[in-house]
């Protein structure tokens, strides 16, 4: 931890220069406060320690100028007349402590512990912000097509609403991105968003989960623990693929849907929670309730407002915009209209994607770690395109005898490793001594011919 030290008594200007490095800390000594402001222009601290009374430019002064050069710093007052002024100026500065002289090196030292101590937990969490920013990706929706075009529409109606909203469409379609961008243009904003997938969940644990238990409910419950409804109280919970709750639990949500009451595991009391519900499914909930898979009353409660993602296959004008944003993810190199060859582009609007804008960003993922250099091309793309490529020419081309197909098979996977016949024999599913054979029967065949 890199400290400033800002003091005009010089047995203590002495004492902290040679003997805060042995408690691990790099030290710059300042005898007054225009030293210490020249040294916070030309480089960051993490704490400054400061006292109040120099000549020339005052503590306070110091701490004002510091806030605005590096307004991260943490900052400790050393003072030996504290008064209810200083006070007042440390709250408004935000300091982190203050120190009465005299004082021991040990109590120094113990202080800038506890600065160092604050400062790794701001830094573990930015690193967990910037990963689950990661892991969620921005809630950004890209695509200009007619259908992503309604959705927005329907978003901004039932957004500032209190309205459940059912959220359809096929897997990975987004249909959790719809609820994040639901939840962040409602009234209930700046409150929790909880989401849960209740497909992942096992059935003894769903109960839990979502509502809670009581110390001793069940075997386990070794302690208390707070339920998702109540975690989400006063914003926006998420019950991503509903479809799967098993029918005891739909009538426990249920009842939870019409009053707003939950009640604990092992609890006889009920809770009331102020929570609005937003749910997901790829599943035919008309089709399940007609089996009795699914309650006819819950899904006429959950389906009071209804939004329809549309699969990425029928929007293909979006695929390039939404390929583009999600190589920024891996990749910031390159001019957006220089990441993707025409061959590379055409063949991702050709495919069906079964897994819409998931399966889209692994395919991204994978080019963006093969890519060496933009623009991105077939051979950066995973092995079922090229494969589907070499069916198109095949439509495409005359008649060929088999041992034809198998050449221009193995022709094409050698392109696509430049060469590399180990790794085109593991793509075909052959051993290297069979593809190795294969070529040198074509080739003897060309020099005979």
């Amino acid at each position: 931890m890199h400290v400033l030290f800002a003091d005009d008594e010089k047995n203590l200007q002495e004492l902290i220069r040679s003997e805060l490095p042995r408690f691990g800390y790099n030290v710059t000594v300042c005898p007054d406060g225009l030293t210490a402001v020249a040294a916070l222009e030309k480089e960051p601290f993490d704490c400054l320690l400061v006292d109040l009374n120099m000549p020339g430019m005052n503590g306070i002064e110091v701490i004002a100028k510091a806030r605005e050069l590096r307004p991260e710093i943490e900052v400790v007052i050393m003072t030996g007349k504290p008064t209810t002024e200083t006070a007042i100026a440390a709250v408004h500065y935000q300091v982190f402590d203050y120190l009465t002289k005299p004082c021991r090196l040990v109590d120094i030292s113990g202080l800038l512990g506890r600065v160092a101590e604050r400062q790794q937990n701001k830094r573990q969490l930015v690193a967990l912000e910037h990963r689950l920013k990661r892991a969620e990706g921005d809630n950004k929706m890209i695509g200009d097509a007619k259908r992503m075009q309604s959705v927005r529409n329907l978003i901004g109606k039932v957004a500032p609403t209190e309205s459940t909203v059912l959220i359809r469409g096929e897997t990975g379609c987004g249909k959790e991105l719809v609820a994040r961008a639901v939840h962040q243009a409602s009234l209930r904003a700046d409150q929790p968003l909880v989401a849960i997938n209740c497909g992942a969940l096992p059935e003894n644990l769903i109960e839990s989960e979502l509502f809670g238990h009581c110390k001793g409910a069940f075997t386990g419950a070794d302690a208390a623990r707070v339920g998702l409804f109540e975690v989400a109280d006063g914003g926006t919970i998420f019950l991503d693929e509903i479809g799967e709750l098993p029918l005891a639990m739909q009538a426990k949500l249920l009842r939870v849907l019409e009053t707003g009451d939950i009640r604990r595991l092992g609890d006889n009391q009920t809770v009331h929670v102020d929570v609005r519900v937003v749910c997901a499914t790829h599943r035919d909930l008309e089709a399940m309730a007609q089996e009795g898979t699914f309650r006819e009353d819950l899904m006429f409660r959950i389906n009071t407002f209804e939004i329809e993602v549309p699969p990425l296959r029928d929007r293909v004008e979006d695929i390039m915009p939404l390929a583009i944003h999600l190589l920024r993810r891996h990749r910031t190199d390159g001019a957006d209209d220089q990441l993707f060859t025409a061959e590379a582009a055409a063949e991702l609007e050709a495919h069906q994607w079964p897994g819409n804008v998931r399966e889209l960003a692994n395919v991204v993922e994978h080019a963006a770690i093969l890519c060496d250099k933009f623009p991105i091309g077939t051979e950066d793309l995973p092995r079922h395109f090229g494969k589907r490529q070499l069916r198109k020419e095949l439509r495409e081309s005359e008649p060929m005898s088999l041992r034809e197909i198998e050449m221009v098979a193995i022709e094409r996977s050698l392109q696509r490793h430049d060469g590399n016949k180990a790794a085109a024999a593991e793509e075909l599913g052959v051993s290297l001594k069979t593809l190795y054979n294969k070529v040198n029967a074509a080739e003897e065949k060309k020099l005979a011919g």
